[in-house]
């Protein structure tokens, strides 16, 4: 015997089964090339931000990603400006930093060899293109570093560093949070020149954030104004793919000292009466 299919349009809706019902809204196709449907759900969870997350972030599976044009451009990476919007809530949209690392053009970081040891390879094949510098290991290169400063961005995050929040990775891409003053992206604190006060409160800030990773074994590796932002009263650390193990890298010591070296050296000769020494052994001593 044969059963004839009901057709759900033919049945009164009271006797619909709400296990099949459902509401939907229908969005437009895209046909803007610097245009494409939000990532947010197509990564896996781990390679979304840390909890509790800013109210900010948008994760609509309707939202559209906008290139809304280049920022800055680097060696190893540059960095546009994206904006994550859904159409039927463009006022809840926010505009992010998209920090795209280059693969098969990737350019080998300065001393790269140095920030690197005592980090290991997950596959011995990634290890081996790395060191023949083939095409692929130039990609592996790539999703290596962008890797190493999405973990970096998380765990700072979490400890409380003022670093930009981290809102996903996707291959050779992260966004993270776009940091402005008066609505324009914030300066590097090597533009700046704050007045006595201030300038006092950004070294007390960046002294709290140094003690902060010393305590976690951590060395930003590269510290300097240029990769520092002032955002108003406030400085947020930026750049950290080539953060160090203060102890596993048998440079982290090293590094340490040239950070606080590049950062005193800055202060100072805006007038703040600083010295790197002083501020080497003070951080030494939250980290042992």
């Amino acid at each position: 015997m044969t059963r004839t299919p009901i057709d759900p349009a033919s049945e009164p809706a009271d006797q619909l089964d709400p296990t099949f019902v459902f509401d939907f809204t229908a969005y437009d196709d895209l046909d803007d090339s610097t245009q494409r449907w939000s990532t947010w759900l197509s990564v896996e969870p781990l390679s979304r931000g840390p909890e509790p997350r800013p109210g900010w972030v948008v994760t609509s599976q309707g939202a559209v990603d906008t290139d809304l044009g280049i920022l800055k451009t680097g060696k190893e990476a540059d960095v546009f400006l994206l904006e994550r919007a859904d159409p039927l809530d463009p006022g809840g949209g926010v505009v992010m930093a998209a920090k795209r690392y280059r693969d098969s053009d990737h350019r080998s970081f300065h001393r790269a060899a140095s920030y690197t040891e005592g980090r290991s390879m997950k596959r011995s094949r990634d290890e081996r293109a790395l060191k023949r510098k083939s095409t692929w290991g130039r990609q592996v290169a790539a999703g290596e570093w962008a890797v190493s400063e999405w973990d970096a961005l998380k765990r700072l995050w979490e400890i409380g560093v003022p670093v930009p929040y981290p809102v996903q990775i996707d291959g050779t891409e992260i966004l993270m949070e776009w940091i402005t003053h008066d609505g324009e992206t914030a300066p590097r604190l090597a533009q700046t020149r704050p007045e006595p006060g201030l300038l006092a409160s950004y070294f007390d800030q960046l002294r709290g954030a140094l003690a902060t990773m010393a305590q976690a074994g951590l060395v930003h590796g590269d510290l300097s104004p240029y990769n520092t932002l002032a955002a108003g009263e406030r400085l947020v650390v930026i750049d950290l793919p080539q953060i160090v193990d203060l102890v596993g890298n048998p440079q982290g010591m090293d590094f340490l000292m040239r950070d606080c070296t590049n950062m005193c050296t800055w202060f100072r000769a805006r007038g703040l009466d600083v010295d790197e020494q002083e501020l080497f052994g003070e951080l030494m001593a939250h980290a042992f």
